[in-house]
């Protein structure tokens, strides 16, 4: 069953890259994301609002909002554009990706935390497998501006800053309202971009809807509920293990139903992340107690403050 759950969780994650290649192809990345978030808020805000909602300090709502607008709205509007400028599927999963690496690497200099050497070795490692993939996407795919490789990186800056500002609250809060807020807020931050660029109404062929629904469906209620339920029978650690597998099978999803690149480079790049991957957990290996009860935005590299063991929820993004 655990095999089963995990399998799951990983195809159901990385659907989100997928979906937002299938959305890229009928609209623009903000109509994609408005349709997205916008029903999907509503009927959130609906559900959790008679309960765990109140239960919110404004602090705890304005903390929320602001982890949402970055861990959702910043990454997730660099991951579509991204891909709708034609950065593979996977070259994005893997430069997202590093995120719990290069948060671990900040936690020393920005909250003072111990970062082993091995920890750093793996950043080393898993920083050469994006610059090999990259260059290999970058040589295989022709029409691609060389800046939008530069977007995914923007994104995962937004995903780090997110994990830090989470890394920072006193509170647990539960993830019905932390997931609530983070959706709200991107509802309103992505319907405000729409009526401003006219992006508003939605296109006619069904295709789109068929993406929106793959997105809700497959990515937010799959991957984020399988998140959880992976969470507490496995714990954090095989949690953090597995995200590190999307960008893979991203990178083979996206070439057998696209046609993405996908040669030796890729793999070799690849195998670079998962190596920078074993690195890190071994590196974790017999830290301080509770070092597992930290935020899902995180890997064991990465703290966090307070002395209450909590959990926050990840993007649900992809």
């Amino acid at each position: 069953m655990n095999v089963l759950l995990s399998v799951g969780f990983v195809v159901t994650w990385s659907s989100g890259f997928i979906g937002a290649k299938l959305g890229a192809g009928e609209a623009s990345a903000v109509t994609t994301l408005m349709w997205r978030f916008l029903p999907l808020a509503l009927v959130l805000v609906v559900v959790a609002g008679r309960t765990c909602l109140r239960t919110l300090s404004a602090r705890d709502l304005g903390r929320q909002a602001v982890v949402g607008a970055l861990s959702q709205s910043g990454y997730l509007l660099t991951v579509y554009c991204a891909i709708q400028l034609g950065v593979s599927s996977g070259t994005t999963a893997l430069i997202d990706g590093t995120q719990p690496l290069v948060a671990g690497a900040l936690a020393g200099p920005l909250l003072r935390q111990y970062v082993t050497a091995r920890q750093w070795l793996g950043l080393c490692l898993g920083v050469a497998g994006v610059a090999v993939v990259t260059t290999a996407d970058a040589t295989a795919v022709t029409g691609v501006a060389w800046w939008a490789y530069a977007i995914p990186f923007l994104g995962m800056l937004s995903l780090v800053a997110a994990t830090f500002v989470e890394s920072r609250s006193p509170t647990r809060v539960e993830p019905l309202a932390a997931l609530t807020v983070h959706c709200a807020t991107s509802a309103v931050v992505f319907t405000g971009l729409a009526v401003l660029v006219g992006g508003v109404e939605p296109p006619a062929a069904p295709s789109f809807w068929l993406a929106i629904a793959w997105l809700v469906g497959l990515s937010t209620f799959g991957g984020y509920g399988l998140y959880w339920l992976v969470l507490r029978r496995r714990g954090l650690t095989q949690v953090n293990t597995l995200m590190f597998l999307m960008a893979p099978v991203t990178a083979v999803w996206g070439a057998l139903m696209f046609g993405e690149p996908f040669g030796v480079r890729t793999a070799l790049g690849l195998g670079l992340g998962l190596a920078a991957v074993v690195v890190v957990q071994r590196g974790g290996r017999g830290r301080r107690p509770g070092a597992d009860a930290r935020g899902p935005s995180s890997v064991d590299s990465v703290p966090t403050s307070g002395s209450r063991e909590r959990s926050s929820p990840p993007s649900p993004c992809t």
